[in-house]
């Protein structure tokens, strides 16, 4: 379980643009937080991988801090983190891409096989590919390359921002699907930064809903019926 409580950071220091934000992402579930562009959604996701150092406040993983812990470190624990703009190397072939994934362990030539191994057979399209140049694949190929590398080091959590940005409603929706397998398959703990209310909504178990740094709605995504009410529209 992953948990931060009354959480303050910004990227000055007396300058927070979250402002005492609490959130819990439960085991095995997808934990989605929208909000309007500014509210702070990518920075929280940045603070959770220690890419940025809050200013107050707790984040623990399964009751352990993590304030203090290095990016590297916090990996090693079981964080993962797929950003919004696509992180492929497209001259690289998808196999180079995914043991990018493996690199605290490139020397450790069994496990680095058999982790592409398991790759493959959650993703076969990507074993038929995979000398291909990434950057030769569809958008939502390469959203599967990156979840692949991603997958390569055993997280608990993944951190997810964006992820379906720039792509088409059919690319989208596999994207989408992706991170339910993930969840409904291998167990995997997922929280979600998304400005896609409606599908981001279809696979949410819990739904935070920030404004300008805070909490301002929470609940189950059943409760997340009413847009225009949840989001003060109108």
């Amino acid at each position: 379980m992953l948990q931060v409580k009354d959480l303050y950071v910004g990227y000055y220091r007396d300058l927070n643009i979250l402002q005492g934000v609490n959130l819990t992402a439960q085991k095995a579930k997808i934990t989605t937080v929208l909000g309007a562009n500014g509210v702070g959604k990518s920075t929280l996701l940045k603070a959770i991988y220690g890419f940025l150092r809050p200013n107050a406040g707790e984040i623990l993983l399964d009751g352990q801090s993590l304030l203090g812990v290095p990016t590297h470190q916090r990996i090693d624990m079981g964080i993962a983190y797929i950003p919004q703009q696509p992180g492929v190397f497209r001259w690289m072939s998808v196999e180079e891409n995914l043991e990018l994934g493996a690199w605290t362990f490139r020397k450790d030539k069994a496990r680095l096989k058999r982790k592409l191994e398991e790759n493959y057979e959650r993703f076969p399209i990507l074993k038929e590919r995979r000398r291909s140049n990434a950057g030769d694949l569809s958008g939502g190929m390469q959203r599967m390359v990156e979840i692949g590398r991603t997958l390569m080091t055993d997280p608990k959590v993944i951190l997810v921002d964006e992820p379906t940005a720039g792509l088409a409603k059919l690319l989208s929706e596999e994207v989408y699907q992706m991170l339910v397998d993930l969840r409904d398959k291998e167990g995997l703990t997922i929280l979600l930064v998304d400005q896609e209310i409606r599908a981001a909504l279809k696979i949410a178990d819990y739904v935070y809903v920030l404004e300008l740094g805070r909490n301002k709605f929470e609940g189950p995504a059943s409760e997340f019926t009413d847009l225009e009410k949840a989001f003060w529209v109108g």
